[in-house]
């Protein structure tokens, strides 16, 4: 039985404000309703190593959803964290801070882990995903029209793999593309095809 079939006894409940997400879950033939927004800080241990930082703050997330669960309900939770040189670039500060980022990531290969958060009233799996990105070097002016004409502010590593620097910058992926977008789909169906033989 498909998933899409098997859901349909469950309402799946996707936490986040990311419009990749809801895109990359939609493609997919899932049906999910779009919870309300709510606070959550985003904090995490500082001797916590960084590939393990994105499911920790997805489990965060997950926690602070405010409604009960009930039964038949599934909470998905995710967040995403770009690492170079051991170091978490997260959402820029400014125009300044996203060249800074950009600039990091120039020439270099960089770690995109996605951490993601399946709670039931009975269950929870937390589970993450790797990808390696290599950009090739990147000019000044580029990184600049980049910043101009799409605004990365609210992205991880300043850039989305989807937009123009993707197409024209980067060279190289290891592993999943979706992964780099927000969600590892292809992971994600298979947990909650597993979760729901679980419930």
């Amino acid at each position: 039985m498909l998933l899409q079939d098997r859901l349909k006894n469950y309402r799946l409940i996707l936490a986040s404000a990311s419009p990749r997400r809801r895109e990359l879950l939609a493609s997919c033939d899932i049906d999910f309703t779009l919870a309300e927004k709510f606070e959550c800080e985003e904090c995490y241990p500082a001797d916590l190593e960084a590939e393990r930082v994105a499911e920790y703050l997805s489990q965060l997330k997950s926690e602070a959803y405010p409604q009960a669960l009930t039964e038949g309900d599934i909470l998905l939770t995710a967040d995403t964290v770009v690492i170079a040189g051991g170091e978490i670039l997260g959402k820029p500060k400014d125009r300044a801070d996203a060249e800074r980022i950009l600039q990091t990531l120039s020439g270099a290969t960089h770690k995109v882990v996605t951490g993601v958060t399946l709670r039931t009233t009975t269950q929870r799996i937390s589970f993450s995903a790797e990808s390696l990105v290599t950009f090739r070097l990147l000019e000044n002016e580029e990184i600049a029209y980049y910043i101009e004409k799409y605004h990365p502010m609210d992205k991880a590593g300043a850039y989305g793999i989807q937009e123009w620097i993707g197409y024209v910058g980067i060279e190289r992926i290891e592993g999943s593309f979706y992964n780099v977008m927000g969600l590892p789909v292809q992971r994600l169906y298979v947990e909650l095809q597993r979760l729901i033989k679980n419930l």
